[in-house]
């Protein structure tokens, strides 16, 4: 357990030593492993949206890629197992509007999990896209109700938690700004 020691007097000069624990995250290595997991997941994101949008060929075909007129979302919406809401999910498969938002939303969270900035707006926006993509695929294949959707999501409010941004990223930086100072939901 890592501790500070603080020392306080106790009357008539008797000196008591006080053991404090510190929280594990202020420990360097949870620091870096906190990063590494934050540098990760945003690289899922940004791989997600080049491939999406370029047609890379790993789960998109080049013939499929958004730039030569594919909708990154009609495959997996469309294609989608059935479960309680296929019909909603199927009505919005392709729509400009939705192929936009999530192209959008897929772009600036990993933006800004990779830079470590924006960790609180990307938190909240990140987990509700992973708990939407969770929800396409009800039951999931593997568990009753648990998948790798769910704990990216967690993982996802877990960094903004604990500032994972600060470590090889700009979120130290980023929160000094007099646009965060402003507006802290930005940090």
């Amino acid at each position: 357990m890592t501790v500070s020691e603080h020392k306080t007097r106790a009357g008539r000069g008797t000196l008591i030593r006080v053991v404090v624990p510190r929280p594990l995250t202020e420990s360097p290595a949870a620091r870096y492993v906190w990063a590494v997991a934050r540098l990760a997941l945003g690289w899922v994101f940004v791989w997600a949206f080049l491939d999406k949008t370029f047609g890379l060929g790993h789960e998109t075909p080049s013939a499929k890629a958004w730039v030569d007129g594919g909708s990154p979302t009609e495959g997996f919406l469309k294609h989608s197992p059935e479960g309680p809401l296929t019909g909603f999910y199927h009505g919005i498969a392709g729509a400009a509007w939705a192929d936009w938002l999530f192209m959008i939303g897929l772009a600036g969270i990993g933006a800004a999990l990779v830079l470590g900035v924006g960790m609180r707006i990307a938190a909240a926006g990140g987990a509700a896209l992973l708990v939407m993509m969770w929800s396409v695929v009800l039951p999931p294949e593997n568990n009753v109700f648990m998948d790798d959707h769910l704990i990216d999501a967690l993982l996802i409010v877990g960094l903004a938690l604990v500032s994972a941004g600060d470590t090889l990223g700009l979120g130290r930086w980023w929160g000094e700004t007099r646009l965060v100072k402003r507006f802290p939901v930005l940090k």
